[in-house]
Order: structure tokens, then sequence, then C-alpha cells
């Protein structure tokens, strides 16, 4: 039995979703890159929107160091060539220094472009 679109679509962004997670954790700013869209945004919980080349150069320069995620629970609601995703959090991250559990609830925003889901932007606030 084959899954519907929707599922299939659910499943391709929860892939997506969790390869961003695991090139936080691995420092792969070269994935995440490729896993972004251009005009990604990341709003942190200060909530400063951060562009994505800023938050990217500095990860490269160790000033945000993701050293564990464990996901707790996550929700998508699909809408065509749209999606959004709820992901709620547990990271184990050095951020300007200081280290902690951080419990972040990720809401992200995807696009398909082709066969790949990109993610457009992010915002994370506590839980």
């Amino acid at each position: 039995m084959h899954a519907s679109p929707d599922e299939s679509a659910r499943e391709e962004v929860i892939a997506a979703y969790r390869a961003h997670l695991h090139a936080m954790t691995d420092g792969d700013t070269d994935v995440l890159d490729d896993l972004l869209d251009d005009k990604f945004t990341l709003t942190h919980i200060t909530g400063y929107e951060q562009p994505k080349a800023e938050w990217l150069s500095q990860m490269r320069a160790g000033r945000f160091v993701y050293h564990g995620v464990v996901e707790k629970n996550v929700t998508i609601d699909v809408e065509g060539d749209t999606a959004r995703l709820v992901g709620r959090i547990v990271t184990d991250a050095t951020v300007y220094g200081t280290h902690a559990d951080w419990r972040l609830q990720l809401t992200m925003d995807y696009a398909r472009e082709g066969d790949t889901w990109t993610a457009l932007r992010s915002v994370a606030t506590t839980w």
C-alpha cells in the first residue's frame, strides 16, 4: 500500500527537519546551507531575527555549538507545496559561551522546490 501524497509530503518534511537537526549537531554548515533557503531567517528566543549567512558564520566561529538534540514531538501541516512544522526539542548547546540544555519549540516554514523541501524560516521559543 502506498502512502497518500499528503503523508508522503509529511514524511519528506520530517526528513528535512531531522537532517537540519543532525547537521546542527554535526556543525555541518555546508549541509545546513543546502537545506535552508537563501533568504532563511532564524528568530532566536531573544526575538532577534538572524539571516542564514550570519547564523552559519557564527556557527563556524564557534558561537553556536550544538552538542546534541533530543526530539520530543513534532506536528506538521502540509498545504500543497508549503508546510509548517512545529517541533519540540531539548538542545544541549553552547551559545555565546553559555552551555545549557535549551527546551526549544521550533516553528518552521517549508516550501517544496521540485522534489526538495527547503526551510524558509524558523522561529524558536521556549516551552
